[in-house]
């Protein structure tokens, strides 16, 4: 029974609350704090700013941009990626507690059945008589247990880029309670969008991008399940499943959007960028989506950069993200982002100017919102990668209120 929930679970990774726009989970950018509007040196401008597909084939390429020669070269990106994210030792750790729970509010059902009395009443002189067990139901209250699932289908090079990808997330939090404890999904969401856009450099300083979007959101309302009908689980997640599952093509509730994005070297080590992303001209599943507008600054030292076969990559990030998001008026950090990455060829053929690279390794951290992030990616052959990062969403109204700590690892294959 356990194996199937969890199961169930993982493939239910597709459906939570969402009330901001579908949000593409990279990871290079998540693991430097997710500051990367002024970064955007490869594929992850499709996501954070389309003037950056400007600096693919140019970053690296002394002939065309040799103030900026210290860059390993990129001609351009075509990857396929899957990645997942959960608390599973949490998720374990819960359903035992939960299984410990049902059996004491079963048994008190049982005795009050046996001598007509109330169930609440026998369940309050359990407590009264057993106080550990108010440890046990407070250790249950509010857990969360928050599961993401990502791919992408990516393409990019200079001047232009596509990708197709879907976000899902399953966000059910338990309650303790006095009387009855319940376990409450929000609701189960799937962002699928697919993208598209392109940039231009103006002068060999100033570039522009555009790009439009159209997405679809598939979301089941809320489900609850409380400690009596626990061994039933399985069968309301399945039901919730098939609701969500019923309308996936239906395209009347596909939305369109637009992203806007400028990128301006100011030196050969500094740059900056501003995008506003996510302008879209109607609701997505009953949510209104609030444009999200981001400036940022990247400084890249010359002395820690390197443009061999063993080239390195040294970046130096800070982003002011969301600004126009009222909510975060009483969230003073939640706006900042800040994150470093350094990208090493450890084995490759000398000479060859990224011609030839074995094995790559890119260490990054920084701070999301006022939260630690970090992550590591390992390139092998120049064609498949691992990367993990952790980070942190603010689930409260303020920085520091209620942490979601997230890690996820990603595998991608591609040039």
């Amino acid at each position: 029974m356990k194996k199937r929930i969890v199961l169930l679970a993982l493939c239910l990774a597709s459906f939570a609350l969402a009330i901001k726009a579908p949000t593409h989970r990279s990871l290079r950018a998540e693991a430097m704090g997710n500051a990367h509007v002024a970064v955007v040196d490869d594929k992850e401008a499709l996501y954070f700013n389309y003037a950056g597909l400007s600096q693919i084939n140019r970053l690296g390429n002394y002939e065309e941009r040799p103030e900026q020669g210290y860059y390993p070269r990129n001609y351009g990106d075509m990857r396929l990626n899957l990645g997942g994210a959960g608390p599973f030792e949490e998720y374990f750790h819960t359903y035992n507690v939960g299984k410990d729970l049902q059996a004491i509010y079963q048994g008190a059902a049982n005795e009050a059945a046996a001598n007509g009395l109330k169930t609440s009443s026998v369940l309050m002189d359990s407590l009264s008589a057993h106080p550990e067990l108010i440890h046990k139901i407070n250790n249950y209250d509010h857990r969360y247990l928050s599961m993401k699932v990502k791919a992408d289908a990516e393409l990019a090079f200079h001047g232009f880029g596509a990708a197709a990808w879907v976000d899902g997330n399953v966000a059910p939090y338990l309650d303790g309670g006095i009387v009855l404890p319940n376990m409450v999904v929000d609701t189960f969401y799937i962002d699928a969008v697919a993208q598209a856009g392109v940039a231009y450099g103006f002068t060999d300083n100033f570039s522009a991008g555009i790009g439009v979007k159209a997405a679809k959101r598939q979301k089941v309302d809320v489900v609850t399940v409380d400690i009596l009908n626990y061994d039933n689980l399985q069968d309301t997640l399945t039901d919730r499943y098939h609701d969500a599952t019923d309308k996936v093509f239906d395209l009347n509730s596909v939305s369109v959007g637009i992203d806007l994005g400028v990128l301006y070297q100011l030196t050969r080590e500094v740059r900056v960028g501003t995008s506003v992303r996510d302008i879209y001209f109607k609701e997505l599943a009953g949510d209104k989506i609030e444009p999200n507008w981001t400036v940022g600054v990247n400084y890249s030292p010359r002395f820690f950069n390197k443009n061999t076969g063993y080239g390195r990559k040294f970046n130096i990030a800070m982003d002011y993200a969301d600004i126009t998001n009222g909510t975060n008026n009483y969230k003073p950090l939640s706006h900042l982002n800040f994150g470093v990455e350094v990208e090493q060829n450890l084995i490759a053929w000398p000479g060859y100017n990224y011609a030839i690279r074995a094995l790559a390794m890119r260490l990054s951290g920084g701070f999301k919102g006022g939260y630690p992030a970090g992550g590591i990616a390992l390139e092998f052959l120049q064609f498949f990668t691992m990367e993990f990062a952790t980070w942190a969403e603010e689930l409260g109204y303020y920085t520091g209120q209620d942490e979601e700590r997230i890690y996820m690892i990603q595998m991608s294959i591609g040039f």
